[in-house]
């Protein structure tokens, strides 16, 4: 009986999984879960090149858990649960704890916990995941990465907040960052393609129903558009991103809001979905702004907006820019954002090829582009076995 690792990654409305073999690290299955918890959910299962997807209501994370785990047994991937000896999560939020993976124990679940008012929308289902591999998969090593290690280069003059420095000091208020497993795998994919000195200043766009930019500089993260949490920086799906802090005392005394009730609307309430009041989904957004939709396209146009400064900023972190790369469901697939982002780009010499940018080639940049563009499918599962190695000392 082989012995076999599965890696997690939990967004906030989505569940990825990579099934490998240990001893060659090839994937055996793979899949995801799209809109969890919403009516329209689906499960998509590939394995040996066969793909199906099927529509089935997800009401959370631990549904969508227990539709993998069937789907490995029913298609006979394993033939018994003990085959998987370790499962590796993607964890939102590490704080200043963890800086690099680590292995799950109760001192590590209290600390993911704990950390769960900073990452409302994914620490939570992050740390339902482990306890329900626990009872699924009892035998089972467990190893937690954390999107903000990654980020753990950004220099003080990046992650400082201009406030009383006590609040650094004493209570570890600071920008941490975040998506920092697909940042990483960006970053070092994008190098092996194209070799360092062309990838030496490189902004990766991250962008899905979560998003984030990050500035990396000879292969490290320098700046993240994500900061204390992951509300911060870009509008996203549900979140708001960057706001004037003087609009939540504003809505919790006009409105009468608590500070929960203020934090979930802006974690679930927000942004795309806000804007438009029709959906958190750029596919759909894109569908009712062909039709006229006037709020659909104002959403787009406000996210598009905020990628394109987010870019301008990152450049002059990085002194210039030698490639910018797409990734995530959003990134990856929709052809129309990345030429939207892109046209107010000429003046960094940023040119689209438009027929390669519709195909969703790897290269998309114009010839006489000074900027390479690329589209790179990201594998945070793939940093994530890569640490269950790592952590449990497999060769």
């Amino acid at each position: 009986m082989s012995q076999k690792i599965l890696a997690i990654n939990s967004g906030s409305s989505s569940l990825k999984f990579k099934l490998y073999e240990l001893s060659e690290q090839t994937v055996l299955a793979s899949g995801h879960v799209d809109r969890i918890g919403q009516r329209n959910s689906t499960f998509t299962f590939e394995i040996h090149g066969q793909k199906t997807i099927q529509a089935e209501k997800m009401d959370d994370h631990l549904a969508a858990i227990q539709a993998v785990v069937n789907g490995l047994l029913t298609s006979h991937v394993i033939e018994h649960k003990s085959e998987i000896i370790a499962v590796g999560h993607r964890i939102s939020h590490g704080g200043r704890f963890y800086t690099h993976p680590v292995k799950v124990d109760a001192a590590v679940k209290a600390k993911i916990k704990e950390l769960s008012v900073l990452s409302p929308l994914h620490n939570p289902v992050n740390l339902a995941g482990i306890e329900a591999f626990e009872k699924i998969l009892p035998e089972a090593a467990e190893v937690a990465t954390f999107d903000t290690s990654f980020h753990y280069t950004i220099p003080p003059k990046a992650y400082m907040y201009g406030l009383p420095y006590n609040y650094f000091k004493d209570h570890d208020i600071r920008r941490y960052g975040f998506h920092g497993p697909s940042h990483e795998y960006i970053v070092l994919k994008a190098r092996e393609l194209f070799g360092t000195q062309q990838t030496r200043r490189m902004i990766t766009c991250h962008l899905g129903n979560g998003a984030s930019l990050c500035a990396a500089l000879d292969g490290k993260s320098v700046n993240s558009s994500m900061g204390f949490t992951p509300l911060a920086g870009l509008l996203m799906g549900t979140r708001s991103g960057d706001i004037d802090p003087e609009i939540i005392p504003f809505i919790e005394e006009r409105f009468h809001m608590s500070s929960e009730d203020v934090r979930k609307m802006l974690n679930q309430d927000s942004g795309l979905l806000g804007l438009s009041g029709l959906s958190n989904d750029v596919r759909d957004l894109n569908q009712a702004a062909k039709a006229g939709n006037q709020r659909a396209q104002l959403a787009l146009d406000v996210y598009v907006h905020q990628i394109q400064q987010y870019i301008g900023a990152y450049t002059t972190d990085l002194n210039g820019l030698d490639m910018l790369v797409f990734t995530a469901g959003v990134g990856e697939h929709s052809a129309m954002i990345r030429q939207a982002v892109c046209a107010q780009l000429t003046f960094l010499g940023v040119k689209l090829d438009d027929e390669k940018n519709r195909a969703d080639a790897l290269r998309i940049d114009a010839p006489n582009s000074r900027v390479k563009v690329a589209v790179i499918p990201t594998d945070e599962e793939a940093i994530i076995a890569r640490d269950i190695k790592q952590v449990l000392g497999i060769k």
